[in-house]
């Protein structure tokens, strides 16, 4: 029987992936993934380190007609810095915020953690635009997803390293940082992994 490399809990929901360097798909080379949800049906998660460079916040909004093109200047300051993210390769143009938990709302808002809510509708969108969002938040378009099994694995064949994913890391760490700071909540360098997939 083998060893499943999951928490003494059962799932991962709530963790950081890190890639590790020889991961073989490039879509997720030196990615941090925050894992949303985490079952015996599969897993989904979100990368939080790679920027959409093609869109911002304001462009969206103005896409999704949630406000006008002269709206966009008159944004509160906290949807200006609301960072949007390439989640993941799978429906790149579905919207997932990951937020504090001071925003819910019922049926549509997943509670991760006691300190990370998901929700994955076009209302958390009008509430930040309007001042009304929650205090932090990080938007993702895309996801990342894995079948029955297939998270665990890729976690035995060494393709990630797992640690704690906090708010900290999600809303307040610089983007461009996440993955050495991630790594250096395992006390760990990147010069001294393998880039070779190996068992342990």
């Amino acid at each position: 029987m083998r060893k499943r490399l999951t928490l003494e809990g059962g799932y991962l929901d709530g963790q950081v992936l890190i890639a590790m360097p020889g991961m073989e798909d490039p879509r997720f080379a030196r990615s941090v993934v925050y894992l949303c949800a985490h079952s015996a049906e599969g897993a989904m998660g979100l990368v939080i380190n790679q920027p959409r460079e093609d869109v911002d916040l304001p462009q969206l909004l103005v896409q999704l007609s949630i406000i006008d093109a002269d709206d966009a200047i008159r944004l509160p300051a906290s949807a200006e810095r609301l960072s949007v993210m390439h989640g993941g390769p799978v429906e790149g143009d579905r919207g997932f915020v990951l937020h504090s938990a001071d925003y819910f709302v019922g049926n549509a808002t997943l509670p991760i953690n006691q300190d990370v809510c998901m929700t994955a509708t076009l209302d958390i969108l009008r509430a930040i635009a309007a001042g009304r969002g929650p205090r932090r938040s990080l938007l993702a378009l895309g996801y990342a997803n894995w079948g029955p099994g297939q998270l665990d694995d890729e976690l035995q064949h060494n393709g990630w390293l797992t640690c704690a994913g906090d708010a900290k890391l999600l809303f307040d760490a610089p983007v461009a940082r996440r993955y050495d700071m991630a790594l250096a909540r395992l006390g760990v360098k990147l010069s001294s992994l393998s880039r070779h997939s190996g068992h342990a």
